[in-house]
């Protein structure tokens, strides 16, 4: 049993270390590392599973568990990762506020 505790907690270890390396939460579009696989939203893990299975290799496995996790409601373990990283990946872009003009102020011409 103490075996099999060692192995969960490299894997949440590896999960914590581990982003995400292509597509639309790769780094390319959330520089510079991409997001973290914890943070990936269940309806896009869903999406691998559905087509046919997920990448490959250990990040295959690493987002196999990270999904069945999600799938289960124990989201609540990533809980500690995302703290230790500020909080939570935002996924979508954050746009400038526009000015908000008082009364009073112009705004422009």
């Amino acid at each position: 049993m103490e075996e099999l505790e060692r192995q969960m907690q490299r894997d949440l270890e590896e999960i914590g270390r581990t982003c995400m390396p292509f597509g639309k939460h790769g780094p390319a579009h959330h520089p510079p590392h991409g997001v973290p696989i914890y943070d990936l939203p269940v309806e896009y893990l869903a999406w691998f599973a559905a087509k046919g299975g997920f990448p490959k290799g250990r990040l295959g496995l690493l987002l196999q568990m990270v999904h069945q996790m999600k799938v289960d409601g124990l989201d609540v373990v990533f809980d500690g990762l995302r703290k230790a990283r500020g909080g939570r990946t935002r996924l979508r872009p954050v746009f400038p506020r526009k000015h908000v003009f008082l009364e009073g102020e112009s705004g422009g011409s």
